[in-house]
C-alpha cells in the first residue's frame, strides 16, 4: 500500500470523525459515509506555536510560513493557532490536541511524554539565549545590583526566557527565590514592557521577541537597553503527533527546510525573526533534558506549584 493511499485512508477517518463530533444526533437517522472528502473540504489540522508573542503579532510573524506550506499541500489545510499564555499552549499537547507543534525546548521534552516527536529545529541554536533588558536610567550594572527588586519573565517553563537567566543569576551568586523577586507576566513582550513601566528592574527574554520589540515599539525601546545575555544552547522544536500520517509529516518537514531556498520563503523567515529550519529529532534535545535537571537540583522546580 503506497503512503499516499495511507495518506488517504487517514484523511477519509479524520473527515467522519469530525463530521460524528460536530453534528447533531437525531433519532432514525441513517449516517452516510463518503469515500473521499468533499470537494473544495480540506481537512484542517492545527499547528500551535507557543506564545512568542500576543496572538495578533504571533498571527503576523508566523502565518506567511503556514500559506506556504498550505501551499504545497492539497487534502490538509494547517491553521495557525495562538494560546493566551505558556499554561494555555502546555495544556493542548497534554491533551494532544494540535496535529502539529512549534514549542521551547523544555515543552519539546514534555510533549514526547505525550505522542509527539521532533522533525526540525526553527532558528539557529545561537540566537536561543537568554537576555536581560533594563532601562538605560536604571543605574543596573551587575546582576548583583538585582538584589531585593523585581524582575520580569513570561512563565517559569519559558526556556529562554526565564529558566536560562535564572541560571545565569544564579551562577552570579544570587539565590532568585531569595534574593530577587520574580514575576511571571504572560508573555514575552509583557515581560519587556514591565521594564519600560517601571514595573520591573529587568525582564528577561531572548533575541528575536526583543528585535521585534524594538521594530514595532520603536519609542520605548529606546529607553531600554540589553545588559547581559546567556551562553546558547538548541532552539525551538517543529513536532507532529505520532498518529499523523509520516507521509503528511514529511511533506510539511520538507517545506519547512526549504524556506530559507526562496524569496517567499526568506521573507517568511524574516517576519518570525529566524534564519532557518534545520534538520533535527529527538535526540537533538536531550542536552536540554541535561540541562534542566542540573537546574532544577541547583536553582528551581521548572513546573511552579
Amino acid at each position: 500500500m503506497t503512503a499516499q493511499h495511507l495518506l488517504g485512508k487517514w484523511l477519509v477517518a479524520v473527515c467522519v470523525t469530525l463530521l460524528l463530533a460536530c453534528s447533531p444526533k437525531l433519532p432514525d437517522q441513517e449516517l452516510q459515509y463518503q469515500s473521499t472528502p468533499p470537494a473544495g473540504s480540506p481537512v484542517r489540522l492545527r499547528f500551535a506555536v507557543h506564545p512568542l508573542h500576543n496572538p495578533q503579532l504571533l498571527a503576523q510573524a508566523y502565518q506567511p510560513m503556514i500559506d506556504l506550506l498550505n501551499a504545497e499541500l492539497t487534502a490538509v489545510q494547517l491553521d495557525l493557532e495562538a494560546s493566551r499564555d505558556y499554561q494555555a499552549f502546555e495544556e493542548k499537547y497534554a491533551t494532544r490536541g494540535p496535529a502539529f507543534l512549534l514549542p521551547n525546548p523544555w515543552q519539546t521534552l514534555q510533549a514526547m511524554r505525550h505522542g509527539y516527536r521532533v522533525i526540525a529545529m526553527a532558528g539557529d541554536p545561537d540566537d536561543f539565549r537568554g537576555i536581560f533588558i533594563v532601562r538605560k536610567d536604571s543605574g543596573i550594572r551587575s546582576p548583583t545590583d538585582l538584589r531585593g527588586k523585581v524582575i520580569s519573565y513570561p512563565s517559569p517553563t519559558a526556556l529562554a526566557a526565564a529558566i536560562m537567566p535564572q541560571y545565569f543569576l544564579h551562577t552570579q551568586g544570587l539565590d532568585v527565590r531569595q534574593d530577587t523577586r520574580s514575576v511571571y507576566v504572560g508573555s514575552q513582550e509583557s515581560a519587556i514592557m514591565n521594564v519600560y513601566l517601571g514595573q520591573a528592574a529587568a525582564g528577561a527574554t531572548w533575541p528575536p521577541p526583543w528585535r521585534l520589540f524594538q521594530s514595532s515599539h520603536p519609542r520605548e525601546a529606546a529607553e531600554l537597553m540589553q545588559i547581559w545575555q546567556t551562553p546558547s544552547l538548541v532552539n525551538n522544536s517543529v513536532m507532529v503527533r505520532d498518529d499523523v500520517p509520516p507521509e503528511l509529516a514529511r511533506l510539511v518537514q520538507t517545506g519547512l527546510l526549504a524556506l530559507s531556498h526562496t524569496a517567499a520563503g526568506q521573507a517568511a523567515l524574516l517576519q518570525m525573526q529566524a534564519a532557518a529550519f534545520h534538520p533535527a529529532d529527538d535526540s537533538t534535545y536531550q542536552v536540554v533534558a541535561q540541562y534542566v535537571q542540573r537546574f532544577e537540583r541547583e536553582v528551581r522546580p521548572v513546573e511552579q506549584p
